[in-house]
């Protein structure tokens, strides 16, 4: 019934009173300050954390240094005692040990002897003269003069690489004003030759020591894989020689698309070893992409009218399309019906002309043979060109014509300079172009050049293909015995520093 009726209020119960041990109990020393800000329990709680902090900066001990002993710092007379029994190393200025001064048996030297030989080393610069180096490197230029017109006498000097290593000794000299003579001198003038001089009896004799060479040619063959570059360079082959193959190849088929994985490249590049361990590698001589067992692609580097230029299998050279600007002036009058600015009346312009400053170079457009050079009526100083396939061009009003009639010229090359001769109101190029002996619009027309062999040229081109082809994969890397350079009768460097030493020097 209590639960169903409500009770008056003056029934209720009061609530029982707590002790303060409960009460404190209750209490909330920390509350979280982030809530009910500006209430009773948010001060307490902010009265409680200053006077913690109060608290703990007031015990707060502080910091001291601690205090050690320390070893006691030498004197001069016990730091030099210390110094005497050390061990330094010389290559740190090491200076220990007693130092005696000199008695009365010491006598000081009134010149101080030099030494009997100096044994050294030049190596011969880019562009650098072989007398330069010699001088250089102490001789006298008068003997090194006549050393650079004797040896001169075994090879010539151009034929010396850059980058070689003459071994040198230089003797003793008569006076310390005049420069040391040579008594050795010893290097690989040649790949194939080796040169030694020795001082016998005042007289510097020389000896050549021919080296002999192999030249095989080295062929690389293999399968392509998943990167040509890749597996030739695995193979053996130099990057210089996959780069110049990747590039003979690329202007015949595309690298990227046409070369497949089962396909197999062949590489030929000049080699030559030497009998005494040595080898160098060359250019690239053959280009060669086989498929299915079978030669799709054969290039070979030949030489056609002085130019070297790379060949298919069947004697068609590569393609060069487009022609060249004759000159870097621009164009001041097109082709077709003008009024001339000499003549006064209208008449038919068939040619583009150049404007430039006088003497600028005039370039053949591509190549051909000069079939006329020389003064042309109104053309003035004139140049004509044939290039084939009734094709021709002509260069007109120069100042001065660089070619002459039946010579071949290239694409690119100088045949001539900018001039005002013939009828011309100034300095200019009258550029034409030729169809059939007719001239026809400069612009309208593109050269397409392809050079190719015929007759006996070609059966020699064919046959070095197949000499270069049977030489055998890796012949040229098979390992041969090395060979030591054969002894000079002159002796050798170390020969000559032994006698010396032998004689007492």
């Amino acid at each position: 019934m209590s639960q169903a009726i409500p009770l008056r209020s003056g029934d209720a119960k009061a609530p029982p009173l707590l002790s303060w041990r409960e009460r404190l109990a209750q209490l909330d020393l920390v509350p979280d300050l982030g809530n009910d800000i500006g209430s009773r329990e948010w001060w307490r709680g902010l009265a409680t954390l200053t006077l913690l902090c109060g608290s703990a900066i007031a015990t707060f001990p502080g910091i001291r240094p601690l205090a050690a002993p320390t070893a006691p710092a030498l004197d001069a007379a016990d730091f030099n005692e210390a110094r005497a029994q050390m061990i330094v190393p010389l290559a740190f200025g090491g200076d220990t040990g007693r130092h005696m001064a000199a008695t009365d048996a010491v006598r000081p030297l009134t010149q101080t002897p030099e030494r009997p030989q100096i044994e050294l080393t030049a190596t011969l610069g880019r562009g650098d003269s072989f007398a330069r180096v010699l001088e250089r490197a102490g001789v006298g230029s008068a003997e090194a003069q006549a050393l650079a017109s004797q040896v001169s006498g075994a090879v010539p000097l151009a034929d010396i690489a850059a980058g070689t290593r003459i071994d040198l000794i230089l003797g003793r000299r008569a006076a310390r004003t005049m420069p040391r003579p040579v008594d050795a001198l010893a290097m690989r003038a040649r790949f194939d030759l080796r040169i030694e001089m020795e001082r016998i009896d005042g007289r510097l004799v020389m000896r050549s020591i021919p080296i002999a060479v192999d030249n095989t040619p080295l062929r690389i063959r293999g399968r392509v894989g998943d990167s040509l570059y890749r597996s030739a360079r695995a193979a053996g082959a130099p990057p210089e020689a996959i780069q110049a193959y990747l590039r003979v190849i690329g202007k015949q088929i595309s690298v990227g698309s046409d070369i497949r994985a089962n396909d197999e490249y062949d590489i030929v590049v000049d080699y030559r070893r030497a009998e005494t361990g040595e080898s160098e590698t060359g250019k690239l001589l053959y280009a060669g992409l086989i498929r299915n067992g079978r030669p799709k692609l054969s290039m070979l580097e030949w030489k056609k009218d002085g130019r070297s230029q790379w060949f298919e299998a069947s004697g068609v050279g590569e393609q060069r399309g487009g022609m060249a600007r004759p000159t870097n002036g621009r164009v001041t009058s097109t082709f077709g019906m003008r009024r001339h600015p000499i003549l006064g009346y209208r008449r038919m312009h068939s040619g583009i002309d150049f404007g430039g400053g006088y003497g600028a170079p005039i370039y053949a457009v591509t190549d051909g043979v000069v079939a006329m050079a020389g003064r042309n009526g109104g053309y003035g100083n004139y140049v004509r060109l044939n290039h084939g396939g009734g094709l021709g061009t002509g260069y007109g009003h120069m100042s001065r014509v660089a070619v002459r009639a039946g010579q071949r010229v290239s694409r690119g090359q100088v045949i001539g300079y900018i001039g005002s001769t013939g009828l011309s109101t100034g300095p200019h190029l009258h550029y034409e172009l030729y169809r059939n002996g007719r001239a026809v619009n400069p612009s309208s027309v593109t050269f397409v050049t392809r050079a190719a062999l015929e007759g006996k040229e070609l059966a020699d081109f064919r046959a070095r293909i197949r000499q270069l082809t049977a030489i055998e994969p890796g012949a040229a890397l098979t390992p041969i015995a090395p060979k030591q350079v054969e002894g000079p009768k002159l002796g050798s460097l170390a020969d000559v520093t032994a006698k010396r030493i032998g004689d007492g020097i």
